[in-house]
């Protein structure tokens, strides 16, 4: 179990397999986040993808990387759409003879399940699938090699937790809690500015790898401008999981200081802050940027909904952590604590909680 360390996401993958703890099992949260922009992505491909430029170059392949895919069946999804959307564009612009083949790059962290996510492949998929391991933050392509680019649900995940927040003697040292939602500026800002470095990284690495005019479609956990980090649903999920934490610190179940050691590396960004991490990077131009609510039905934020979901994403971080004999009881709490929020929940649900944004490349 570790005291003081940092938490770094590709060393605690979401949950593989297919178990029903799985991510496989339990991703309905982001499946419906991607149906909920399928019409949008499908109307961007329609008015700005060039496809006589694609024709003109005399490229044969195009080429989509999905960046930060898990295990599935989401991916497929996701890259179904795309594919559909694009061949529907080729073929309403009388050029169906020049069909490209299609290749989609599926990329994670080197700890992810790829062996899941291939077994579980389409048998009648029409691309031809590769694996990507590593970083995001970062480049990971050829340049000019790609031509559209989608991430669901995984930008939001640091590439560390901000160092102020594991120094005692910083301003930003978050006792008590696990996230910043309710936590002092100091720690806000921290996270804050670790995000604003990640998508540096992650923009820089697209400019890379995406040929001008490819476009790339972000779908990420989001805030309205002006909301506080304490008004997100997102954050107040990560406030129970924290009042848990500390109710079994109390019962002598962990220790407090391993609370006092632990942050979830997870940001929730709000247009304006995407809006001028793009702009500061200069390469993109912004087709689409809107907050949305994919989750239209009150069972979607049900404390059994929500545990199951919490815990296909959370529960390698917290185990690696606090030790894998805690974590039954721990969700079990959380289900049960679930219920003193729910009014809350459902009234954050009416603010929109997920951020979609499309950019092409300059």
């Amino acid at each position: 179990m570790s005291n003081n360390t940092n938490i770094v996401p590709e060393s605690y993958p979401m949950n593989g397999g297919d178990g029903s703890n799985s991510y496989t099992k339990n991703s309905y949260f982001q499946r419906a986040g991607t149906n909920a922009v399928k019409a949008i992505i499908d109307d961007v491909i329609a008015e700005k993808l060039d496809v006589e430029k694609q024709i003109s170059s005399s490229k044969s392949t195009f080429r989509i990387a999905d960046l930060g895919c898990s295990v599935g069946p989401n991916t497929f999804i996701a890259m179904q759409n795309i594919i559909d959307a694009v061949q529907q564009k080729y073929q309403s612009h009388g050029f169906a003879s020049h069909m490209p083949e299609f290749q989609v790059f599926f990329n994670d962290h080197t700890s992810n399940d790829f062996n899941t996510l291939f077994a579980s492949l389409p048998p009648e998929r029409p691309y031809y699938a590769t694996g990507v391991p590593g970083s995001f933050h970062g480049q990971l392509f050829p340049d000019f090699s790609l031509d559209f680019v989608h991430s669901s649900f995984a930008l939001q995940w640091l590439s560390k937790v901000p160092e102020e927040l594991l120094n005692k003697n910083s301003a930003a040292w978050n006792k008590g809690r696990v996230h910043y939602a309710s936590a002092p500026d100091e720690v806000a800002e921290a996270y804050t500015a670790q995000f604003a470095k990640d998508i540096t990284t992650f923009l820089d690495g697209r400019a890379k790898e995406l040929v001008v005019g490819g476009l790339m479609v972000l779908i990420m956990p989001g805030i309205p401008n002006g909301i506080p980090h304490s008004g997100s649903a997102t954050g107040l999920m990560f406030d129970i999981l924290g009042h848990c934490l500390m109710d079994m610190a109390k019962e002598g179940l962990i220790r407090e200081v391993q609370v006092d050691s632990f942050n979830l590396p997870v940001y929730v960004a709000s247009p304006k802050e995407m809006t001028q991490l793009v702009e500061r990077n200069g390469c993109f131009s912004i087709e689409r940027m809107k907050i949305t609510q994919p989750w239209a039905r009150i069972d979607d934020l049900s404390g059994k909904a929500c545990t199951m979901h919490l815990r296909a994403g959370m529960e390698g971080i917290i185990s690696k952590h606090f030790g894998t004999e805690i974590i039954d009881e721990l969700f079990d709490r959380y289900c049960k604590k679930h219920g003193e929020f729910i009014g809350l929940l459902v009234s954050k649900r009416n603010e929109g909680n997920q951020l979609f944004i499309v950019l092409k490349r300059k």
